[in-house]
Order: structure tokens, then C-alpha cells, then sequence
């Protein structure tokens, strides 16, 4: 198994990090404590992504913080990225193992029960479940599962797991005593006046749960 830190997964979205930039707002939330940056871009082609992964991995060398590019396997590979994160209409993950070679971090979206229980740890390093909540930032969302229902998957599932959908700075107990082993977030620090400020005080919060 892996080790990961998975505690502060930011999802970085275009569109919300209009203000300082996808690259520059990813540089803000390391800085603060952000553990996990996922390359989120669904209007983006396979060489935009790789130019956008290939900045961002420039700006988080040295940090030790993973970069992970969401469905796009080819655009993580030109990268030299740590990982990829799929949906389940997305490509197969005995797909993506098998041209990510066994090193590469490989995440999965569930949302529900029979998902988690069905996710293969041989294959699959984390787990992503939700949404908790409803949220904009992802159109096509399931239906928001709450803290109960994060509790009953991440119960049933094989792997580490992150809980994201709609989650803010003032979920970080609710998530972890649900099992969690990180939050995600978007529009939390993507959203934020300050993202360095926004992902330090996800940090601490994270801490002081943990400790």
C-alpha cells in the first residue's frame, strides 16, 4: 500500500480560480498546507491539460505535494504527474492500471454503497466519496449522500477514502469522524479572497482533529 497523505485534496477548477490562476492558487494552497492538487478541467483537451499539469508540476516541485490529473491518463503520463482520479463513467481503472504502470497513485469516485464495496485495492490507492453535499462546481453530480450516508460507504470500502461534495472549512470534524482519512474541496480555497489563507486554516482545522 502506498503511503499518501490525502488530508487537504484541493480540486483545482478553472473557472473559480479565475482570479490568481489555476497554477498560482495550486502554489497559494501547498503553501497553506494543501497535501493533494487534482487537475480538474473538463473543457480542456488532452495537450491543455498537459501544459497546464506541466506548470503545475513546476510549481509544487519540492513541496511534496501530489499532482493529480482528473480522467486524462495520457496527459498525466507527458506530465510526469503522480496520478490520476476517475469516474465511474469514466475510463476503466483495470484500464487506467495498466497504462499507469503499479506506481502511479490511481483515485475512483463512489457514490454508493455497492461502489465502495466493489472498489479492488490491488488496482485502486484512495477512493473519492460523495458528493456529501450538493454543489455547483460539479453539474452532473449523484445525489448528495450527507455525513450518515459518508459514514455507511467509507465503512464498506477497501481503501483510504476522501469525502468531497460542497464541503467548506467548518466540515473538517463532521468528515473525519465519518472515517475519512482527507477533505476535499473546491470552491473552499478555488473560491477564496486568500487561498493560502483558506487552505492554512483547512489545515489547522485538519490538525486539530487528527492530534
Amino acid at each position: 500500500m502506498k503511503h499518501l497523505d490525502l488530508s487537504l485534496y484541493l480540486v483545482i477548477d478553472p473557472d473559480l480560480c479565475a482570479s490568481f490562476g489555476m497554477v498560482e492558487t495550486a502554489r497559494a494552497a501547498v503553501a497553506g498546507g494543501a497535501t493533494v492538487v487534482q487537475l480538474r478541467h473538463k473543457r480542456a483537451n488532452t495537450s491543455r491539460m498537459i501544459e497546464t499539469g506541466r506548470a503545475l508540476k513546476m510549481a509544487l516541485s519540492g513541496t511534496g505535494a501530489l499532482l493529480i490529473i482528473n480522467d486524462d491518463v495520457e496527459a498525466a503520463l507527458a506530465v510526469g504527474a503522480d496520478g490520476v482520479h476517475v469516474g465511474q463513467e469514466d475510463l476503466d481503472v483495470c484500464m487506467a492500471r495498466a497504462r499507469l504502470g503499479p506506481d502511479m497513485v490511481l483515485g475512483l469516485s463512489v457514490e454508493t454503497q455497492a461502489l465502495a464495496r466493489a472498489v479492488d485495492p490491488v488496482v485502486v490507492d484512495y477512493a473519492g466519496v460523495g458528493p456529501v453535499f450538493a454543489t455547483p462546481t460539479k453539474a452532473d453530480h449523484k445525489q448528495p449522500i450527507g455525513f450518515d450516508g459518508l459514514a455507511c460507504l467509507i465503512a464498506v470500502c477497501p481503501v483510504p477514502a476522501i469525502a468531497i461534495g460542497g464541503l467548506k472549512t467548518d466540515h473538517v470534524c463532521d468528515v473525519f469522524a465519518a472515517g475519512a482519512k482527507g477533505i476535499a474541496v473546491v470552491s473552499a480555497i478555488c473560491g477564496s479572497a486568500d487561498p493560502e489563507a483558506a487552505s492554512r486554516q483547512l489545515a489547522s482545522n485538519i490538525r486539530k482533529v487528527r492530534s
